[in-house]
């Protein structure tokens, strides 16, 4: 039971967090590491620890990534020094291994057929296991303490007469999630785990191709939209354009994360063939069907609640209303805050303007709650400015189990719907009211087709078996020693 608020926890860490964003790129004639920039530049909110772009002009891989956003790593220098019409990017946060600089990727190994560097989207539940294995099978040595550096050993290493023969050969032993842009000195790679659980595109540019992990990346590079790659299918592109092959044993409907829509991606990206704006407006709507209540204005918690609250809003037929302003120079920083700031939260980034909410009956909307960190200090911040009633609706289910597959969002022991009831949380957070859109809400507005989805953190039903709780961090002790 959750009882206490606990540690200060900053508002950036009340949010599942975001995996990580891939780019990879082979457009002749181009400076491919521009481009990869830009393409990583547009991916920035799924990974902020680090970033990194290998680039090739044929011969051999050049490789910078280092620790901080993609425009602290890279500046026209940098770029320069990164030559060639073939390259691959990447923008991390850690789901699996620590935040360190020897993690950043993408990663480089080596096998038979020469160099090949890695960026991955994802998380590869049988890391620790296939790390042994290969020791023995492969001679392999693992210096870093990311599943990516596993991936990269396998692909180097895996028998094949092609890319597709080890792609194949890889998929049979990796077991979990993992979108891949893979070079090699003259190829380009792209890979989608055979459940589908990380979403990956493919787009054309100027003659030449771009994959990436969300489709706004090809907006931002003035690519066209070609297609979504399919569960376990791998793209190999090169001189002779793309070709194309699906592993036998995908499934055949995809297990994507739910979350995707519901947070993760871009509103302005396209999952499963629709704007992911348009699918959390649905959600928003479905949830008010579920449970209406009586209100003067609806209010979302920006920015990623507010495709939300504007479907909500035209299904209850109630005004929407901008009442919280987001600071949106809130985010990383060289300075350190102090315990005051630090408890100071969230109105460091949000601030509530009164004479919206004063004497006013508020519906607010969230996408999700994790902790509940966030969602009790605005209620308590728009209390403060006069609301009369402070409704919450949430447009997606109650998250109750830990993520396996490439997401971060905190312990069992700190999710407030797998601690308490919902009375509990109600009183907990303040509110008036609470309520949760239900699974099967959540499933009629992605337009899920049966058994489609991962909805394992509401469900505990995950489509692999997985265990309980996994340690990210599990890496670090094996390779100290």
């Amino acid at each position: 039971m959750i009882d206490t608020l606990g540690p200060i926890i900053p508002e950036s860490d009340d949010k599942p967090h975001e995996e990580c964003g891939i780019v990879g790129a082979y457009v002749p004639g181009e400076s491919i590491a521009r481009t990869t920039f830009f393409g990583l530049f547009a991916l920035q909110h799924r990974g902020q620890e680090s970033a990194g772009i290998a680039t090739s002009e044929g011969d051999e891989i050049h490789l910078k990534a280092k620790m901080g956003l993609v425009s602290q790593v890279f500046r026209e220098e940098t770029i320069a020094g990164l030559p060639g019409h073939l390259g691959i990017g990447h923008t991390r946060y850690s789901t699996m291994g620590g935040s360190k600089e020897y993690n950043a990727q993408p990663l480089i190994a080596e096998g038979q057929r020469g160099q090949i560097a890695v960026g991955h989207n994802g998380n590869v539940i049988n890391a620790a296991a296939l790390r042994v294995e290969m020791a023995e099978e492969f001679g392999s040595t693992f210096e870093k303490t990311s599943d990516t550096e596993v991936i990269a050993e396998l692909f180097a290493k895996a028998p094949g007469n092609d890319w597709f023969e080890v792609s194949s050969y890889a998929m049979r032993r990796l077991k979990g999630a993992y979108s891949l842009a893979i070079m090699t000195k003259d190829k380009l790679i792209a890979v989608r785990d055979p459940l589908g659980i990380r979403p990956l595109c493919l787009g054309s540019l100027n003659g030449g191709w771009v994959v990436a992990s969300e489709t706004a990346a090809l907006d931002n590079l003035g690519a066209e939209f070609v297609r979504e790659l399919e569960n376990g299918e791998t793209l190999v592109i090169d001189e002779n354009g793309v070709t194309s092959k699906i592993w036998s044993g995908a499934r055949k409907a995809h297990a994507m994360c739910v979350f995707e829509q519901i947070y993760f991606a871009r509103p302005d990206s396209i999952l499963n063939g629709e704007l992911a704006y348009e699918t959390r407006q649905r959600l928003g709507a479905e949830v008010y069907r579920e449970h209406p209540v009586d209100a003067d204005i609806v209010v979302g918690i920006p920015d990623s609640s507010t495709p939300h609250a504007v479907g909500l809003a035209a299904a209850a037929k109630i005004p929407y209303a901008e009442a919280i302003i987001r600071n949106r120079y809130v985010g990383r920083t060289f300075i350190e805050p102090d315990q005051k700031a630090r408890a100071q939260g969230v109105q460091t980034k949000f601030n509530v303007m009164r004479g919206v909410v004063e004497g006013k009956r508020l519906l607010v909307v969230d996408d999700s709650i994790v902790r509940s960190t966030t969602i009790t200090r605005v209620i308590n911040m728009l209390r403060h400015a006069g609301a009369a009633e402070v409704h919450v609706r949430v447009a997606s289910p109650p998250i109750k189990s830990t993520c396996h597959f490439g997401v971060d969002m905190a312990t069992l022991s700190e999710l407030i719907a797998a601690n308490m009831e919902l009375d509990e949380i109600t009183k907990y957070i303040g509110a008036d009211s609470l309520a949760y859109l239900s699974v099967d809400g959540l499933l009629r507005a992605v337009r899920a087709p049966k058994n489609s989805y991962c909805t394992g953190c509401f469900t505990g039903n995950y489509p692999i078996p997985v265990q309980l709780e996994m340690n990210k961090m599990g890496f670090e002790t094996i390779t100290a020693d």
